[in-house]
Order: C-alpha cells, then sequence, then structure tokens
C-alpha cells in the first residue's frame, strides 16, 4: 500500500482512499487520541492566558513566571508527543494492521528529540529569509517606498514555497536519520518535482479541515486523523515507506 510510484509523481487521490481506509482499521483510537491531545492542548492554553491575565493586571510575579514555562513547555510536549503517535499510528494502519491506543500514545524522547531539533532548523530557515528580506527592504526604501514591495513579495514567496516542500518534515525527522537542516534539504530535494500536487494535497487537507471544523468542531476529532493517514500514505509515495529509525518498535537511539 502507498509504494512510491515509478514516475515519482505524488497520485492524491490514491492517498486519499489509502489513508481513509487506513484510518477505519481503528476508528476509535484515532478519535480517541486526537481527542486527549486536543485536550491537553486546551490545558496548558488556559494556563498560558492565565499567565498572561495576571501580567495585564501586574501581577505576574514568579509564578506568572512558573505559569508561562509551564504552558509553553507543556504545549511544546503535547505537540511533540501528538505528532509521533499519530505519525506511528498512521504508519501502522498503512501497512495493513491495527493500531492500539497504545501505539499512539507511547513516548519516544529520542523521536521527540529528533523532531524538535528539525522544528528549530526549519524556523532558522524562515528567520533568515525574513531577516535577508527585511535588511534588503529597508536598504531599498531609502531609495524609493514602493521598492519596498520587492523582497516582500519575494520574502513571501519564498515562505509559500518552503511552506510546501516541508509539509513531511515531521515525517522525515521521525523516519530518517538525517541532521536538522540535512532534514529540510531532503523535504526541498524529494518534494520539489511534485510540488504543484503537494500543493492539492495540502488543498484536500484543508477542505477536511474546513469540514470537521464546520460540523460544530467535532468532526475535528475525526477530520484530523483523516488528513493524518492522508498525509502519512502521501509520504509513502514519495519516500518510500520504509522506518529507519525504528520508530514504530520505540526505539531509543540517542541521534539528533
Amino acid at each position: 500500500m502507498t509504494a512510491a510510484p515509478e514516475n515519482g509523481r505524488l497520485h492524491v487521490l490514491r492517498a486519499v482512499e489509502d489513508g481513509w481506509t487506513a484510518f477505519t482499521k481503528a476508528p476509535w483510537p484515532f478519535v480517541l487520541f486526537t481527542l486527549l491531545v486536543g485536550l491537553l492542548s486546551i490545558v496548558f492554553q488556559l494556563i498560558g492566558n492565565a499567565a498572561a491575565m495576571g501580567s495585564d493586571n501586574n501581577l505576574i510575579g514568579i509564578g506568572g513566571i512558573v505559569l508561562t514555562l509551564v504552558a509553553l513547555i507543556g504545549s511544546w510536549i503535547v505537540s511533540l508527543w501528538g505528532v509521533t503517535g499519530m505519525v506511528r499510528g498512521s504508519w501502522i494502519a498503512l501497512d495493513g494492521n491495527k493500531p492500539s491506543f497504545s501505539d499512539f500514545s507511547r513516548w519516544d524522547g529520542a523521536a521527540a528529540r529528533r523532531l524538535f531539533m528539525r522544528w528549530i532548523a526549519l524556523g532558522v530557515v524562515f528567520l533568515v529569509i525574513v531577516t535577508i528580506c527585511a535588511l534588503v527592504g529597508v536598504g531599498l526604501s531609502q531609495l524609493n517606498q514602493v521598492l519596498l514591495w520587492i523582497p516582500a513579495a519575494v520574502g513571501l514567496s519564498l515562505f509559500v514555497y518552503l511552506s510546501v516542500n516541508q509539509k513531511f518534515l515531521p515525517y522525515i525527522a521521525l523516519l530518517e536519520q538525517r541532521g536538522p537542516f540535512e532534514t529540510v534539504q531532503r523535504g526541498r530535494d524529494v518534494v520539489d518535482p511534485s510540488w504543484w500536487w503537494v500543493v492539492l494535497l495540502l488543498i484536500v487537507d484543508t477542505l477536511i479541515i474546513v469540514i470537521g471544523t464546520l460540523l460544530c468542531g467535532v468532526g475535528l476529532l475525526v477530520a484530523a486523523p483523516v488528513v493524518a493517514c492522508i498525509t502519512t500514505a502521501a509520504y509513502r509515495q514519495l519516500f518510500g515507506a520504509n522506518d529507519h529509525t525504528g520508530l514504530l518498535g520505540g526505539s531509543n537511539s540517542s541521534s539528533l
């Protein structure tokens, strides 16, 4: 299922079909894990809001700082845990097996570190682009204010371009043994030949999420894991169906 196509092109319809089939193999574990991740995210968001309200009332102090740190660290941990669990569960389902809730919820510290470092690397790339465009924009604005739009347009174009070809960054981080910036380059090398097909995949994913949101928000409990399964199926088409890091077996490799 979802083997890499011979022509190297992403087949979006096949990814959608395979993703839906994978979700239907274990809908309840998918939905329950999504619900748990969502609830924990809300809890840490509320903690962050409480700290922000204390700041507005000049009551930040040590307690507010602690709450802010708890909210930030907790949100990051939940995000890393949620993405790792969903990738593992959808991968197992796409292999034709039925994932259990423990497959989703098992914590893998090495995988979380890899994913965190790759997210940081991508953030650095975006920061460099923004900084360069801002400096060029300041220089050009000294000549003519209209010229400021040139680096702004270039920066926006690069942002869109990278947002598309880095769609699979979490998968590369979790399933391949590559360095942080090498992971970013890997996404670019593989996705570029199918860039417009990945754009179509993003549109399909967005439509599914929007429909789920419109269904009183409850539909997200189905829409989010379905999108994860579709994205995993697309990744397997483009990058292959091999686990190089032991993610499925809970490997504790310390590689960063």
